[in-house]
């Protein structure tokens, strides 16, 4: 009596709902969605159990519901929650021993499945846990509706292993959904039910049974159930994963991992069955299939791998993700859009963006596309044409749309590597070491960086130089104080600058040097779009952006194995121009208005050596105060990169003075570039040449380059810590 009175106040079922046990289940999956709603992914994120989504009864076939209550209990629309006509004629050892469930009803094994406490262990319940289930089945029938306690047992009870609940049994076992299982199907399910791990000969044999059961009257032919039971419960159809984003869905997984894990405050998204992505599932469709379709294409040039994205220029959200080539990589789970790899030509629109909003060049100046040899540290630099070719003096605009390897070196050189890797560093891109550490090859991508970041550093340029972060999940909408403090944030680049850019990368006449006339760069609405090979063509890139959106593009090999003969045309292009063409198919893009400050004039060449003009003149596009009507070999816009340039010390380097080596021969050593330069320290004359040897002296100084015209062509800050000796040289 007292064991009676302790199950009957058991707290647990007095409050439980039908409606808490649907809200509390929890998939072993999470569903990825588009933006819309609509599935992308599913992805196994509880790797104890195998649980589908929560299926509504009206949904399962009636033929299982039938197989189920005539195996499991066939007074389950008479009794209320037990069965006392099964316990009157069972004997009283065989009521309460759990290896068999002759009057277990379906309320009281769902009790059990739902209260830990009534739970059966692996030694069968306790007399405890039988009385407390049989009171918990009488309460579960006063408050729920049989509909509700079927649904809620054919969504909880195990079946066979790992695999829980009607749905994942359904597509494990039989490729469907539980709305199409078939009476023999049926069978084998309601059969699992009371034998889970048994071998397929019992679940078999069970299964006949209950077919009988379902089809009176019927010859029932055992062997087959018996050869397609064996077949079933061997199957795994139900794969971890499942759909057309598995990257953007473990990217989006992950940083709810993270929102919860530093901020546990925050709404518990990552524990959620399902995530709305930014993403648009028609788009990453289109964005799948043609990058398969492309590199399918490819396969005879050594070529397997792929990665795009898609970014909306205004928001940042991600559009479309492909992280790889899928069944056609052999290291499909490798996330191209996030994997470092060198960008080759394609930092090349952001260095020329910053040599113009520096002055130090315009669209129209001329560049000399010939051979070069620079000084570093390691050696001679001699950098190549893609087509090993040299085209000669070119205006900045035919080097950047044409993509010349030399002139973009050349301007470099007056940027110099590390204030471009700061500038690139600003913009997002993951540059692990210094811009003296790259050197002069940092023009032609010999950083490594990602697709995501490179294509939102082309976002940027797209927005007129602001910066902006990416998103794969919805963003509350801006309110007017983010959008005025957006606004009020300079710009990383210069808006004139960023417009020049995407002016010259969507000028079909300055690429013909290189890409002829006839490209698939070449679109019918508005595009701005730069191509890039890297190093032993290991990787091909094609990035670009028209009014609203960025496309990025990248395809090799994950293993970083050369591709054969894939130019900057027939590797990533195609699909970028595919993409381009999807997303404008009925939306138009329109070039962007010119900012404030940028001025257009008509500008003529002088003559090359052969006498012809060196380019057609033409109207460009300059910062206003840097307008010239002429550009020839000798006028001073025609740029002479080697002139002069500090290129040692670095620029604030710190020397400290060892206190054990005489302070006399402790030197520091400039080197410098150019002709007829001095040098000056703290504004003081100091030594003339390319080198000298300084006497440090501890403070703050600042090394200056002096050109042969007496003007300040550069120079660096550095300090001195230590004791030191005053000589009168220093004191000069």
């Amino acid at each position: 009596m007292a064991l009676l009175s302790a199950a009957c106040a058991h707290p647990s079922w007095a409050l439980v709902s039908f409606e808490d046990v649907k809200r509390d289940f929890r998939s072993s999956d999470t569903a990825v969605l588009d933006r819309n709603g609509e599935l992308l992914q599913r992805v196994r994120t509880d790797a104890t159990v195998r649980r589908g989504q929560w299926i509504a009864l009206a949904d399962v076939s009636p033929a299982l519901r039938t197989a189920m209550v005539l195996s499991e209990d066939r007074r389950f629309y008479e009794h209320s929650g037990i069965d006392w006509r099964a316990v009157s004629s069972a004997a009283w050892s065989n009521l309460w021993n759990t290896r068999t469930r002759g009057a277990s009803t379906i309320t009281m094994q769902l009790s059990g499945l739902l209260d830990e406490d009534l739970r059966r262990a692996s030694g069968g319940r306790s007399f405890t846990q039988k009385i407390g289930q049989t009171v918990a089945a009488t309460q579960l029938e006063r408050n729920w509706r049989k509909d509700q306690i079927l649904e809620a047992y054919l969504n909880t009870v195990p079946f066979r292993g790992e695999i829980v609940g009607i749905d994942a049994l359904s597509r494990t076992l039989f490729s469907k959904a539980p709305s199409g299982l078939d009476a023999r199907e049926a069978a084998v399910a309601a059969a699992l039910v009371r034998a889970p791990n048994a071998k397929p000969a019992l679940v078999a044999q069970r299964a006949c049974e209950v077919l009988r059961a379902m089809e009176p009257g019927q010859k029932v032919d055992c062997d087959a159930i018996d050869m397609f039971t064996s077949a079933a419960v061997q199957r795994r159809a139900f794969d971890a994963n499942e759909g057309i984003a598995p990257h953007a869905a473990r990217r989006v997984l992950r940083e709810l991992r993270d929102v919860a894990a530093t901020n546990p405050t925050a709404p518990q998204k990552a524990k959620d069955t399902s995530v709305r992505t930014t993403l648009r599932a028609p788009l990453q469709r289109f964005a799948l299939d043609s990058l398969q379709r492309h590199l399918r294409e490819l396969r005879d040039r050594h070529v397997e791998d792929g990665a795009l994205v898609v970014l909306d220029n205004a928001s940042g959200e991600v559009l479309a993700w492909v992280g790889s080539s899928g069944p056609l990589s052999q290291a499909a789970e490798v996330d191209g859009v996030t994997a470092l790899r060198q960008p080759g030509s394609t930092l090349k629109p952001l260095l020329y963006g910053q040599a113009i909003a520096e002055k130090r060049i315009t669209a129209a100046s001329l560049i000399e596309d010939s051979s070069a040899q620079i000084s570093t540290a390691s050696g001679l630099y001699i950098p190549q044409n893609y087509d090993r070719q040299f085209k000669g003096p070119v205006s900045a605009r035919t080097a950047l749309a044409a993509s010349l390897n030399v002139p973009a070196v050349r301007t470099l050189v007056m940027v110099s590597p590390e204030s471009f890797a700061r500038s690139l560093r600003a913009a997002g891109l993951p540059l692990r070491e210094s811009g003296d550490y790259y050197g002069y090859s940092l023009a032609l991508g010999s950083a490594e960086v990602s697709l995501l970041s490179l294509a939102n550093a082309y976002r940027m340029v797209a927005n007129g130089g602001r910066y902006g972060t990416t998103t794969l999940t919805a963003r509350p909408p801006a309110t007017p104080a983010d959008k005025a403090k957006a606004a009020a944030a300079p710009p990383l680049l210069d808006p004139r600058a960023a417009f020049i850019v995407g002016d010259i990368l969507s000028d079909p006449n300055a690429r013909t040097r290189t890409f002829g006339l006839d490209s698939i760069l070449s679109t019918r609405f508005w595009t701005a779009v730069k191509t890039g090979t890297s190093k032993d063509m290991r990787d091909n890139w094609a990035v670009g952006w028209s009014q609203r959106y960025t496309v990025g593009v990248w395809v090799g090999n994950a293993s970083g194995a050369s591709m054969w003969d894939v130019s900057g045309t027939s590797g990533a292009a195609p699909v970028w121009a595919e993409v381009m063409r999807f997303l404008h198919a009925r939306e138009p893009s329109r070039a962007p208005a010119p900012p404030t400050g940028l001025v257009e004039a008509r500008v003529e060449f002088g003559p090359a050596a052969d006498g012809n003009a060196i380019e057609a003149a033409r109207s460009e596009w300059f910062l206003q105060g840097t307008e010239q009507p002429l550009f020839a070999l000798d006028t001073g816009m025609a740029t002479d990169a080697f002139a002069a340039r500090i290129t040692a010390p670095s620029d604030g380097t710190i020397i400290a003075l060892d206190p054990d080596i005489p302070p006399l021969r402790q030197r520091v050593r400039f080197e410098s570039e150019g002709r007829g330069v001095q040098w000056r320290i703290d504004g003081k004359p100091f030594a003339r040449g390319n080198s000298a040897q300084w006497l440090p002296w501890p403070g703050r100084h600042v090394i200056e380059l002096v050109d042969a015209s007496g003007k300040v062509v550069d120079q660096r800050k550095l300090e001195v810590r230590g004791a030191g000796v005053v000589t009168k040289s220093a004191r000069r």
